[in-house]
């Protein structure tokens, strides 16, 4: 079982409409921890574009946490933002004008899998955003296809993956065994296989690969982070109940109970670590 595959939607895109305000509270969440990576990721793109993109696509947009991200950084671009959901597309609305954005982003319900004639409506684009979602596409080789087609030349497509759940515990919770963890990492296996680069190329993109490594301590990740490591590990929990052993589900189901004193919800000494892989594709 592949848990990245399984839980985290546009951390992944697969979810039932049902789950939609849960899963954009945790995009969310997750956005306003890893700011300073967005920051750093989206500068980078600045960086290689010789003037700042007039039209952005971002693919498989949730609740819009790319998209804004991507207008703060770039004040004169229009974001075309796509996903297959309603409920996300009404977030993202709401959120836009929240942001004062709403002008500036629009939105398009649509399967990606299929045509992508609405899509390229207000194409050809100068950027194509697409983090944490091309690994969910049917056919990801067409997807790069379209995309290549969308894009103007000289135009890039960032694609942005994680390379694992966020660590966010110390080694020693006080509550069972030291190295909890690790261990319920590594019986949900959270560590996906996604690498782009032969893909991207036989697309017919340019292609430069980077990783991001993000470590924050309780004070960068900031007044998020308890809520943060709580809805992680209750993710990874709910397919761990067959798979870890029963101390350590009980001391994880501690560490996941408010009531509890030493409760992630109440704690000082969480941080965050994890990895993220961008490959930047040019199109000649």
């Amino acid at each position: 079982m592949n848990t990245h595959h399984d839980t985290v939607g546009h951390i992944g895109h697969e979810r039932a409409a049902g789950s939609d305000i849960a899963m954009a509270q945790l995009l969310e969440l997750d956005a306003e921890v890893l700011a300073p990576y967005l920051a750093e990721l989206t500068g980078w793109l600045a960086e290689l574009t010789s003037s700042g993109p007039a039209l952005i696509l971002d693919l498989g947009s949730g609740p819009g946490t790319g998209s804004f991200a991507l207008a703060r950084q770039f004040p004169s671009a229009h974001v075309t933002a796509v996903d297959l959901s309603p409920q996300m597309l009404h977030r993202l609305n709401k959120q836009a004008a929240v942001h004062g954005v709403a002008d500036r982003i629009s939105t398009v319900e649509a399967n990606i899998d299929g045509p992508w004639d609405e899509i390229g409506e207000n194409g050809p684009y100068d950027l194509i955003w697409a983090a944490s979602f091309l690994h969910h596409v049917t056919d990801p080789a067409r997807t790069l296809a379209q995309a290549f087609e969308q894009l103007r030349p000289g135009g890039l497509l960032a694609v942005s993956e994680m390379d694992f759940f966020p660590l966010c515990l110390p080694e020693d919770t006080g509550v069972g065994r030291p190295g909890l963890e690790a261990r319920l990492h590594a019986v949900t296996n959270t560590q996906p296989d996604h690498e782009w680069t032969d893909q991207l190329k036989n697309a017919g993109f340019i292609v430069e690969k980077r990783a991001f490594e993000i470590r924050l301590d309780h004070a960068q990740a900031g007044p998020s982070v308890s809520a943060y490591a709580q809805a992680f590990l209750a993710k990874l929990r709910s397919h761990a109940t067959d798979l870890l052993e029963a101390d350590d589900l009980a001391a994880l189901d501690v560490l996941l109970d408010e009531a509890q004193p030493n409760s992630v919800a109440h704690r000082d000494d969480l941080r965050v670590h994890t990895t993220r892989t961008t490959w930047i594709a040019r199109r000649p």
